[in-house]
């Protein structure tokens, strides 16, 4: 009689659980699909999305950067679909105590299999677990990864696999002790250890079986009940998520920034023909968000690793990437099932219906996507201009959500169709529209660093010059910017130096719009990048060389997307190749520690590590000495998001963060490989020097100017002329 009363109930439990998760999958499709199209390009090649898709999945490439919490967790993501096997057997075992699965049931290798994987999760996840309470938010508060994340959800996660992996051993030992088990002591010692102990029971099987049957479908149903669990979903929705990545070749969305598309997905943007009553300008209702952008909500797991590596966060600010998508995620799923059934705030009152009761559906319709508290806004706008662009968040993201691309689309509704942003920006912008570059200063300006060096510089009039092997891109800051010119200058001579026939623009150049694009103007971007790819395809650019990252990045992942197609290298890896071909010789030691920045619009976004590296491992003397955090887990200046060009006001200043950390490695000189850097660190330098607070030697300078010293042997150190001459 017991057997059949489990039987019964067990049954019942998998027919409801069941029952209830396809109506949820539903439900989650249904409100995933009131997004906007996607690009076409996300939808293949199927082989290539497939095949990265396996690889993150069962490789746990991403996950595996957070080193044994990645192996931990990959135990526990491999037990899920594994163990499915000891779930179907339970439904047998409750009926039958002396049930086996057909065929394998005493297959060594599958005996064997199942012993390993529950024992090895069992560790997995009481390791996971103590480290979610070492990590725990309600004692270390903003320092957690896992403060904003719903804890109780994981807990519940946590429990229900833990007594899961826990009732197979207990299965396995009665089975040891009723002598019904095939498989030898070798392959499975813990269930033999526990068969000595425990009773040879039938009914105690049975009754394991049926709990551990209830506890299963009870974790379906939950499921289903909260379609916003993504700690739960995300077992389910990451692998679809994976394959619908922005990049098919598996990396991250990072580079360059996804383009404006039109109402259908199908083309880019444009301007002369775009009517914003219909075109999407931006994202300025959660509905305006692409299905890809709230299946990217749907699946955030709440891990936090974001959160952790956010620079605007980790500096006191009210950005937090995780609970961005929360929030959003939240207000989707709220909002949805109204949009799915035709409401809208004309026609709610026609449609109003008991079914609505308790819930202000007006409120939530009008509820701006973008908003102060007192707005009743989704999303406050100090986290949305808190954002560098520094691309953290994506690269530590294990279900590859593109943070950034949302987060520009939220910008882009708010300065396009709003017109409201941080008041500095808009000196930017009109600086940028009638002068060509973020200071608004003449064009013929660009030309005066050449006045400063003793050879000649060749300038572009209508065609490069015969023989041109590069288009020397120097960049606003580069011409402009007073320190970033002495890199210029710096480039300039090596390449000289070294043979290379090289060119530059002039006032022919232009801004390439990345601080407008990054702003969320894409108007101006496109205007100023549309001018420039005419002149670069006008003069015959075909090879380009960029001090600046953020040139680096626009004009080689960007410009393509507006028909301008350059092989375009940093400034960096064309002076190491140089160094490694001999075309340039470093011989003068400079007895000197130095710790390198990664520029994020260099490092994350284009994976230009080595090459800044290698310059100053070929230059006598150097002591290298590498910052905690650096390469891909690198720490912003806080300049990037046209940030450079908007007051830091809330939390601590970043760029004060980031020199913060390079003083912990004592150095005689911080080097990096960009302008922006180079500015945001110097400053932030000069004012620990006011303070007492660093060596007042100590000084921000471009790799370039490393490898000038070394190559000419006679150099003084950047700020020793200036001492001299004064």
């Amino acid at each position: 009689m017991l057997y059949i009363v489990l039987g019964v109930i067990t049954t019942l439990f998998a027919v409801v659980g069941l029952g209830m998760f396809a109506v949820g999958v539903s439900r989650m499709v249904r409100i995933v699909g009131v997004g906007r199209p996607v690009e076409k390009e996300r939808k293949g090649p199927f082989g290539r999305r497939l095949t990265n898709t396996l690889i993150e999945t069962l490789g746990h490439t991403r996950m595996l950067k957070w080193r044994w919490i990645g192996v931990a967790h990959w135990f526990v993501m491999v037990s899920f679909p594994l163990l499915a096997f000891t779930v179907a057997e339970a439904h047998g075992e409750v009926w039958d105590p002396h049930f086996h699965l057909p065929v394998i049931h005493d297959w060594t290798v599958y005996g064997l299999a199942i012993e390993v994987i529950t024992a090895l999760s069992l560790v997995a996840l009481v390791g996971l677990a103590a480290y979610r309470q070492v990590k725990n938010p309600k004692r270390l508060g903003r320092a957690s990864r896992f403060a904003n994340s719903r804890s109780w959800q994981a807990y519940y996660v946590e429990a229900y696999i833990f007594l899961l992996l826990v009732s197979i051993f207990l299965i396995r030992g009665i089975k040891v002790a009723m002598d019904d088990f095939a498989f030898p002591v070798w392959a499975t010692p813990v269930s033999h250890a526990l068969g000595a102990v425990m009773p040879a029971s039938e009914p105690l099987l049975a009754v394991i079986a049926a709990f551990k049957l209830i506890i299963s479908w009870l974790f379906f149903m939950a499921l289903a009940a909260i379609l916003t669990m993504g700690v739960g979903w995300h077992r389910f929705t990451a692998p679809v998520n994976i394959y619908f990545k922005r990049n098919a070749d598996g990396a991250p969305a990072l580079g360059a920034a996804k383009p404006m598309m039109d109402a259908k997905g199908e083309k880019p943007l444009d301007f002369e023909e775009a009517d914003p009553d219909e075109d999407p300008f931006g994202v300025g209702k959660i509905e305006d968000f692409t299905w890809k952008g709230l299946l990217d909500f749907t699946t955030c797991t709440e891990c936090g690793r974001c959160q952790s590596q956010c620079p605007a966060w980790n500096t006191g600010k009210p950005l937090s990437p995780k609970k961005l998508v929360m929030d959003l995620r939240e207000h989707a799923y709220e909002k949805a099932p109204y949009l799915l059934q035709g409401i809208t705030e004309e026609t709610l009152a026609e449609k109003q219906d008991e079914s609505h009761a308790g819930v202000d559906v007006l409120a939530l319709l009008q509820k701006p996507l973008v908003g102060t508290e007192e707005e009743g806004g989704v999303i406050d706008p100090d986290v949305l201009w808190s954002c560098t662009n520094c691309g953290a968040c994506v690269e530590q993201c294990p279900v590859d959500i593109e943070h950034i691309d949302h987060i520009l689309d939220m910008r882009r509704y708010q300065v396009m169709i709003e017109s409201s942003f941080p008041s500095e920006a808009n000196t930017l912008l009109k600086n940028l529209e009638n002068k060509g570059n973020p200071w608004g200063m003449a064009e013929d300006k660009r030309l005066d660093w050449i006045s400063e060096v003793d050879f000649e510089v060749p300038v572009v009039e209508e065609k490069l010059p015969e023989g041109t092997e590069y288009l020397f891109w120097v960049g606003c800051a580069g011409a402009l910017e007073d320190r970033a010119k002495k890199t210029t200058k710096a480039i300039a001579e090596l390449l000289h130096m070294a043979g290379v026939k090289f060119a530059v623009l002039g006032g022919m150049e232009a801004c390439t719009g990345d601080p407008a694009r990054r702003l969320g103007m894409e108007y101006v971007f496109q205007m100023l990048a549309q001018q420039n790819v005419e002149t670069l395809n006008e003069i015959g650019a075909t090879k380009i060389v960029a001090s600046c990252p953020h040139c680096f990045n626009t004009l080689g992942n960007e410009y393509p997307q507006l028909g301008g197609e350059y092989e375009v290298v940093h400034h960096s890896q064309l002076l190491s190749k140089l160094v490694d071909d001999g075309r340039l010789t470093p011989v003068q030691p400079i007895d000197e520690k130095i710790t390198y920045h990664d520029p994020c619009f260099l490092g994350r976004h284009n994976k230009v590590y080595t090459p800044p590296r290698d310059i100053m491992a070929q230059v006598p003397g150097v002591k290298t000495q590498e910052m905690h955090r650096h390469k891909e887990r690198g720490f912003c200046c806080g300049a990037g998001g046209a940030r450079m060009w908007m007051e830091e006001r809330i939390g601590k200043r970043i760029n004060t963060e980031r020199v913060d950390e390079a003083l912990t490695t004592d150095p005689d000189t911080v080097s990096t490989a960009c302008p922006f850097c180079q500015v945001m660190l110097g400053d932030a330098i000069n004012e620990k020097k006011s303070k007492g607070e660093a060596k007042e030697t100590l000084e921000v300078v471009d790799v370039s100017q490393l490898l000038l010293r070394s190559v000419k042997g006679d150099a003084p150190k950047p700020g020793e002329q200036e001492k001299e001459n004064a």
